[in-house]
C-alpha cells in the first residue's frame, strides 16, 4: 500500500484518485469481499482521511463535511458509513459518475433460510434488454416472495456483471430458467397500460405476470394470451409520461401482488 507521504507528494487529481481506489478497496473488505490478499488497516485509512482535511483546494463545506465525518469515525467500531460518504465526496469532486452497478454492497445480507416463497407465483420477462432492469425485477422478484422467473430468448442476461450487480445477489438465489411464452399452460396477466387499474385488478393466487419491454411493452402476441386468459394491470398515473420504468412498475405491482395473496384469512398468510 502507498505510503501517507508518497500519497501527499502526488498531483492534487492524481491523488483524490487513488484516495478514492484506497477507500473503494477497504470498503469492498469490510464488506467481506476483499479485492486484494492485502488487508488495509483502520488506522492507515485514517491517515488517509486526515490528509483530506488538509487539502485547502477543497471548498470550505466540503473540507469541513470530511473533517467531521474523520472525528466521528475515529469513535465508531463501524467504519464503513463514514468511507462510503468520504468515498463520493471524492467521486464527485473527480466529476466521476456513479451508475448502480457501481455501488458496494453484501448482496443484500441475503438469509436463504428466512425466505419465504409464495408458490405459483411467476413473471414472464419478455425482451427486457437492459441488464440494469433485469437484475432490479430479480431483486424486486425475491424479495415479494415469487416462486420463479422465466426470461424470453431476447432478454439481456441475467448473469451479465451489470443485472448482478443491481441483483443484489438474487440472480442465484431466485429460480430461473429462458423459455418462450409459447410454451406456458397456465393463467396469464400483463402489466401494461390500458388495463383494469391496480386497485381493482382482481390477483390470482397462482399465475404468470407478463412484463413487457422498456421500448415496446408487451407485444400484441402477450397482450393476446393475457386478454384470453386473466387480463390487464395497470397502474394509475396523474403526470403528463403516463408509464414508469419497467423495474418500478413491477415492483409496485408486485407489492400488491404479495398484499393480496398473504392478506388475512388467504390460505396462504403467515401464522
Amino acid at each position: 500500500m502507498i505510503t501517507i507521504e508518497k500519497l501527499r507528494k502526488l498531483p492534487r487529481h492524481q491523488r483524490l484518485h487513488k484516495i478514492e481506489k484506497i477507500l473503494t478497496q477497504y470498503e469492498y473488505q469490510l464488506v467481506g469481499k476483499p479485492l486484494s490478499s492485502e488487508l488495509i488497516h483502520g488506522s492507515y485509512i485514517i491517515d488517509v482521511v486526515r490528509l483530506l482535511t488538509f487539502d485547502n483546494d477543497f471548498e470550505d463545506a466540503t473540507r469541513l463535511y470530511i473533517t467531521k465525518l474523520l472525528d466521528e469515525m475515529k469513535d465508531e467500531s463501524d467504519q464503513r458509513p463514514f468511507v462510503n460518504k468520504i468515498r463520493h465526496v471524492l467521486l464527485t469532486v473527480c466529476g466521476t459518475t456513479v451508475a448502480d452497478w457501481d455501488f458496494i454492497d453484501d448482496e443484500g445480507k441475503l438469509n436463504s433460510q428466512i425466505r419465504k416463497i409464495l408458490p405459483g407465483v411467476q413473471v414472464f420477462l419478455e425482451d427486457i434488454r437492459s441488464p440494469f432492469n433485469v437484475g432490479s425485477i430479480f431483486r424486486t422478484a425475491e424479495c415479494f416472495g415469487a416462486e420463479k422467473l422465466y426470461l424470453s430468448p431476447f432478454c439481456a442476461d441475467p448473469l451479465h456483471p451489470r443485472a448482478e450487480r443491481s441483483a443484489m445477489g438474487c440472480v442465484r438465489s431466485l429460480s430461473w430458467e429462458r423459455r418462450s411464452l409459447d410454451s406456458f399452460e397456465g393463467p396469464l396477466f400483463a402489466l401494461e397500460t390500458g388495463g383494469t387499474p391496480l386497485d381493482q385488478f382482481k390477483f390470482p393466487e397462482k399465475a404468470t405476470m407478463i412484463i413487457g419491454s422498456e421500448e415496446l411493452g408487451v407485444s400484441s402476441e402477450a397482450l393476446h394470451r393475457a386478454d384470453a386468459s386473466l387480463g390487464r394491470l395497470s397502474i394509475p398515473t396523474i403526470g403528463a409520461k403516463g408509464s414508469l420504468n419497467v423495474g418500478v412498475a413491477f415492483g409496485i405491482a408486485m407489492q400488491r401482488w404479495m398484499e393480496y395473496i398473504l392478506k388475512p384469512g388467504s390460505a396462504d398468510s403467515p401464522v
